[in-house]
């Protein structure tokens, strides 16, 4: 975070200086409920980078206080996606740490007139709330006695009811302007194990309520989230306020990341991986930080990208080719150069001695030479690209055809003289003629190609499968509109999102492990697949192309 300035730091800092704070406590606190996004990546870059450039603290906290939807594979995912991005906590805590806390603090609140358990279905609560322009109607409820309700909470606790038939309501103001402190709810039943505390409880606190309390607890000073808790914030700082807390955390809102072509909703993205849309909740084409990790981005390239889009309130998208130009940025020098062939066309080189293989020369990275050099087979046979052959090419196509003359890279020149056939007409084999004359490196001038091809030696090639992706969901922004007249976010998925190609690569790869990554010449950055790589199947995922139209503002 540190060169980018934004409202929130200039906040923390005036905080510093004024004496309002003597330290700096942040906190990243998912619900364990699903799978992180780059939205939280965003979050997490930034409670963690604050807190690290005013030599604060930072806690990973698990807002578990709904049973019904949380588990520990999440929370297992969601502790590795933290330090995968390159964060340490200084702090592993849950909401459920603090159950027995929350539930004194509600019965303070009893006690002091503040809150009374409520009798009405959800239905009725919602239908008494009220609407933007009217007022909300006072449930019949809301003056029962201290004692009653302190009866009646104890047997909550106590399980002698079942799942709806009571809530504690917060008692504040059924007029309120702000329909978030119309009496909302604080705690209702919920007869399920928790992951966490078992069957110890039966009765769960609502995240309006716990989520301040925590924050108190903990003694977080800035209370970092976005903007959709912005109308929450008076009742962040009321239940601070009437549950007595020492410490006094104060709420800060930002804009949430917001990404072109994908969901951001856990919902969503839980319902196309339970509907079998996507390979699961790391599929390379989520917006998940297990499917970004699993696709081949770096944390690195997360890092600058957040960083680059800034920190606001103001609503906006961002490029998803924005993250990609960063992938590019952070691999073109870590990644070494080679050859794959995607849809291999089998070339013989007819005047190129049988049995016969020489090793050639080739850096590594070009742009990085300290990487070194590499030796690269080349014998009679070879496999170059479908896409680089047309037997009645249009103008200006400077790829195989027949009579015309390409460059091998590394290699040589070859020219293309025979076109083989299957009985169905198919193009299965190209018969060409080498200049021997023409070896890359050896200072040939006599004449000049304008194609040159990447290739594969099919004698030492090794089989591997790739894996090309695009965008999952199309026209993302239509997409919500749309929703509206019916349709859902299901009706814009990309059948075309994923294409697998069988091919080959060098065989200097022979021992990639999974998430090695490569730059294909001519294809893109590439992955080595840690899901479905196993000792006989080498498969790669496309992480980014070569080339993008975008450009960084």
């Amino acid at each position: 975070m540190e060169e980018n300035s934004n409202f929130i730091k200039t906040i923390i800092k005036e905080d510093l200086e004024s004496g309002k704070r003597d330290k700096v406590v942040t906190r990243f606190p998912p619900e364990p409920n699903g799978y992180l996004h780059i939205g939280h990546a965003k979050s997490i870059i930034i409670n963690f980078g604050l807190a690290d450039e005013f030599g604060g603290k930072t806690n990973l906290r698990f807002d578990d206080t709904n049973p019904l939807k949380e588990d520990k594979e999440f929370v297992e995912s969601i502790k590795e996606d933290v330090e995968w991005l390159g964060y340490e906590w200084d702090g592993l805590f849950f909401a459920s740490d603090y159950f027995e806390e929350m539930y004194s603090r509600a019965v303070l609140l009893i006690k002091k007139g503040k809150a009374y358990v409520d009798d009405l279905s959800a239905d009725e609560i919602r239908e008494y709330r009220g609407t933007l322009s009217e007022p909300g109607k006072e449930s019949p409820y809301r003056n029962r006695s201290v004692d009653e309700n302190l009866d009646l909470f104890e047997r909550m606790r106590n399980c002698d009811f079942g799942n709806g038939e009571k809530v504690l309501r917060a008692k504040i103001d059924m007029a309120s302007p702000n329909i978030n402190l119309r009496d909302p709810v604080i705690y209702r039943i919920a007869h399920a194990t928790h992951h966490n505390t078992g069957d110890k409880w039966c009765i769960y606190p609502m995240y309006a309520f716990a989520h301040p309390i925590e924050d108190a607890i903990e003694g977080v000073t800035h209370s970092l989230c976005t903007t959709e808790f912005e109308d929450q914030r008076p009742l962040y700082d009321w239940v601070v306020r009437e549950c007595e807390m020492e410490e006094k955390p104060q709420q800060i809102e930002f804009s949430r990341l917001n990404l072109t072509n994908t969901v951001m909703s856990k919902r969503k993205l839980k319902q196309l991986v339970e509907d079998g849309y996507v390979d699961g909740w790391d599929d390379p084409r989520l917006p998940t930080i297990s499917g970004l990790r699993r696709r081949g981005f770096t944390p690195e390239a997360i890092r600058e990208f957040v960083k680059a889009a800034g920190v606001s309130k103001g609503y906006s998208v961002v490029d998803e080719q924005m993250l990609e130009h960063f992938v590019r940025e952070d691999l073109k020098l870590k990644a070494p150069r080679t050859m794959g062939v995607l849809r291999p066309l089998k070339v013989v080189i007819t005047n190129y001695p049988e049995g016969e293989v020489e090793w050639l020369d080739a850096e590594i990275n070009p742009e990085n030479p300290e990487m070194g050099k590499r030796k690269i087979p080349f014998s009679r046979e070879i496999y170059v690209e479908q896409d680089d052959f047309m037997e009645n090419p249009p103008a200006k196509y400077f790829r195989l055809f027949p009579g015309n003359e390409v460059r091998l890279k590394h290699a040589y020149f070859i020219k293309c003289n025979e076109v083989i056939k299957d009985e169905n007409g198919n193009v299965v084999e190209l018969h060409c003629t080498y200049d021997p004359e023409t070896k890359s490196g050896s200072g040939f001038t006599g004449r000049k190609v304008k194609g040159t091809l990447h290739w594969v030696d099919a004698s030492h090639a090794i089989p591997a499968e790739f894996r090309l992706y695009e965008p999952l969901i199309l026209d993302s922004e239509e997409n919500e509109a749309e929703e509206a007249e019916g349709k859902t976010f299901l009706d814009y998925v990309n059948e075309k999102s994923l294409e697998i190609l069988s091919g080959y690569i060098e065989p200097n790869m022979k021992d990639v492990k999974p998430h090695d990554k490569f730059q294909f010449f001519r294809h893109g950055y590439f992955n080595v697949d840690p899901k479905h790589t196993t000792e006989d199947k080498l498969v790669f995922n496309r992480i980014v192309s070569l080339k993008s139209s975008f450009k960084l503002k």
